[in-house]
């Protein structure tokens, strides 16, 4: 696909087009579904600006092109033919890559607060748009039919990100902080 003009003036009245020529306003959930993904795909692009471990920087490489087809996936109605995320493919990566990186650390014994490195605290912040595009995933399955497949890669990306966080802190020699939790103070009588 060749790219020739940016500027089409066919959104300044707040509608956009889905992949199949349906126009449907920019608010729509289908539209916040695959912004969501975008701006993710966008953040994982940051991530690697950082220079990431070479243990991480295939797989960020390999999801961002992940997302990419995960996008296309969310901006095209279930009836038409597109690109789809598979769960056999995409998914059995994504696991995989989570097996092979908890290989690397200690187990976790404690909630920990997201940060850490520039590239660890990155991933948490990325954990989290993961999470908001699967809620608006959700909220778009609830109102039309999308591949359930692509649910269950938000859910699973961001559990792989969170382990990614966690071994960029662990091979950049960062320490994770433990999250407290105060106890109320008993009340006497």
């Amino acid at each position: 696909m060749r790219i020739t003009r940016i500027v089409t003036k066919t959104g300044d009245s707040g509608e956009t087009s889905l992949a199949g020529g349906r126009r449907v306003t920019k608010s729509a959930p289908r539209v916040a579904a695959y912004g969501d993904v975008d701006e993710l795909n966008s953040l994982i692009g940051v991530i690697r600006a950082f220079s990431p471990h070479p243990r991480l920087e295939p797989m960020l490489c390999r999801i961002q092109h992940q997302l990419f087809v995960l996008g296309a996936d969310l901006a095209t109605p279930n009836h038409l033919k597109t690109t789809r995320i598979e769960d056999g493919v995409e998914i059995a990566e994504l696991e995989a890559w989570i097996d092979a990186l908890m290989q690397i650390m200690d187990p976790l014994a404690e909630f920990v607060l997201p940060g850490g490195g520039i590239v660890g605290a990155h991933l948490q912040l990325a954990r989290t748009v993961a999470r908001r595009a699967e809620r608006s995933a959700v909220l778009l399955h609830g109102t039309e039919p999308l591949n359930p497949t692509a649910l269950v890669y938000l859910n699973r990306l961001s559990d792989l990100l969170f382990v990614m966080a966690r071994t960029a802190n662990h091979l950049e020699g960062v320490m994770e902080t433990l999250a407290q939790f105060k106890k109320a103070p008993e009340k006497h009588t």
